[in-house]
């Protein structure tokens, strides 16, 4: 089977309100004729190719800080569900569509929009634990196997659509899905109930033993229901599914009442996630400011140190460097080891043009969580940013090799190799960035500029010819 096909026959599973409609899409039971149909190794190459996709058509977001919080919950549920955390992927795309999906491999992205809506942690690994037990039971690898039998290439272009609709929240992508005869899906959506039912069950597990608030799920549940009747949008009939019914949040309840009740989880961490992605939506940081000062002026907050993380953010995006200092040092004097708040200190140390300090900031915070993979990239920035691109090579090189699908990593490690006037590997870097990023064609004339450098070795040479030669056939592949 061609992996590049079926990246058409990917249906994400998804529970989407766009501001007053809910999307979720399953699939029947098969037992276990998927794992004969699509192996592990498949889905996970497919996965990739997916998440290449996703990478070319939404706005993933980049920041390290924000997707390294995210995938250390992920990990963290994972780690429960005994898939392993490094089983995983996770990405937050900056869309203010309430969104989570899976794609095959273990790819699960979830969108700001979501995270915005959630008020705890616990409802937040709700999700995420939902979103994971689709991707244990192998729900995806069994829908590549139903569409397939189905009539190609109408399943294929509806299933595109969700695709796109679900990682990007594009409009078009619903009239895209509206046009390739809806029926061919009918079998599957009818089988929502059940699988859904099925990842809640498994999700609320993950959630108990991840000392989790078994109940978060059916409190966002009800929130959502909440907004889904809120509004007046109708969709086709093959879009409406019903993910957020009285029935299922009642189910949801039931079984968490199973489970030992657990205050709610520390969640400091989520709350300075919450307040860092509120401050990029506002369009400027005069105006994320005003809002985090009002705030914390009238005491509309959960937690007064998370409001006042926010105000730094604003007040950065703003220049007032002095000011933001002022806030930032009324945080680190409570959570001088938190990371987040550290890593924050670093980036304002470099924007008020102290750049021994800022590199001398973020080192200390690595050392204190060696190998944290957010840390490290902004280490290595501000090494490179501050004059240092040797040191920044030196760390990114060894760190490239244990995150080899971070488009971030290769990106920085290209501007460090350039910066320490290592030619053929900048271009190499900069080819893996864009081949992960789902620009093959930009990734090989990277590749060709590569091959041109003076002196290059046969190993060196031999290395960079696999390379492009792989891409080539994915990029022709592509073309098909």
């Amino acid at each position: 089977m061609k992996m590049i096909k079926p990246l058409l026959t990917i249906l994400l599973f998804s529970w989407t309100l766009h501001p007053a409609l809910a999307l979720d899409y399953s699939l029947p039971d098969m037992g276990e004729s998927s794992g004969a149909y699509l192996s592990t190794v498949q889905e996970r190459k497919l996965g990739r190719a997916f998440m290449r996709y996703v990478h070319a058509n939404a706005n993933v977001v980049k920041d390290p800080m924000l997707t390294g919080y995210l995938q250390s919950l992920g990990d963290r549920l994972a780690s429960k569900a005994q898939l392993g955390a490094g089983s995983f992927n996770f990405f937050l795309v900056d869309d203010m569509l309430i969104n989570a999906f899976a794609g095959p491999g273990g790819y699960i992205g979830v969108h700001t929009g979501l995270v915005l809506e959630a008020e705890t942690e616990d409802e937040l690994a709700a999700v995420v634990a939902h979103e994971i037990a689709h991707v244990s039971q192998r729900h995806i690898a069994r829908m590549v196997q139903e569409a397939e039998q189905m009539a190609l290439p109408a399943a294929g272009m509806l299933l595109a659509a969700i695709l796109v609709g679900a990682a990007t929240g594009g409009a078009g992508a619903m009239a895209m899905a509206a046009g390739g005869q809806a029926a061919l899906l009918q079998k599957q959506i009818n089988f929502t109930r059940a699988n859904e039912r099925e990842a809640d069950n498994i999700g609320i597990q993950i959630l108990s033993k991840s000392k989790h608030d078994t109940r978060a799920m059916a409190t966002f549940f009800q929130r959502l229901g909440r907004a889904t009747n809120s509004g007046g949008v109708t969709l086709p009939e093959f879009l409406l599914s019903h993910p957020v019914t009285a029935d299922r949040t009642a189910d949801a309840l039931a079984r968490a009442e199973k489970y030992p009740f657990r205050q709610q989880h520390n969640d400091f961490d989520f709350q300075l996630f919450r307040a860092a992605i509120r401050a990029e939506q506002f369009s400027s940081g005069k105006s994320a400011a005003k809002h985090f000062s009002s705030t914390l002026r009238d005491g509309r907050y959960r937690s007064e140190d998370a409001e006042r993380y926010g105000l730094v953010l604003g007040l950065m995006r703003s220049r007032k460097y002095s000011e933001a200092r002022k806030e930032l040092r009324t945080l680190l004097s409570k959570h001088a080891r938190n990371p987040m708040i550290r890593a924050t200190s670093a980036r304002l140390w470099l924007k008020q043009g102290n750049r021994q300090k800022a590199v001398s900031t973020a080192k200390q915070a690595l050392t204190s969580k060696p190998g944290n993979h957010a840390l490290t990239i902004l280490t290595a920035d501000i090494m490179t940013r501050s004059k240092h691109p040797q040191s920044a090579y030196k760390l990114l090189k060894k760190h490239a090799k244990s995150h080899p699908e971070d488009p971030q990593t290769f990106k920085l490690l290209a501007r460090a190799a350039a910066g320490s006037k290592k030619k053929a590997d900048s271009h190499a870097a900069l080819a893996d960035y864009h081949y992960l990023i789902g620009e093959p064609d930009v990734a090989v004339q990277q590749l060709l500029i590569a091959l041109k450098t003076p002196g290059l070795s046969f190993y060196s040479k031999s290395k960079l010819e696999v390379k492009k030669r792989t891409m080539e056939e994915e990029s022709a592949a592509l073309k098909k």
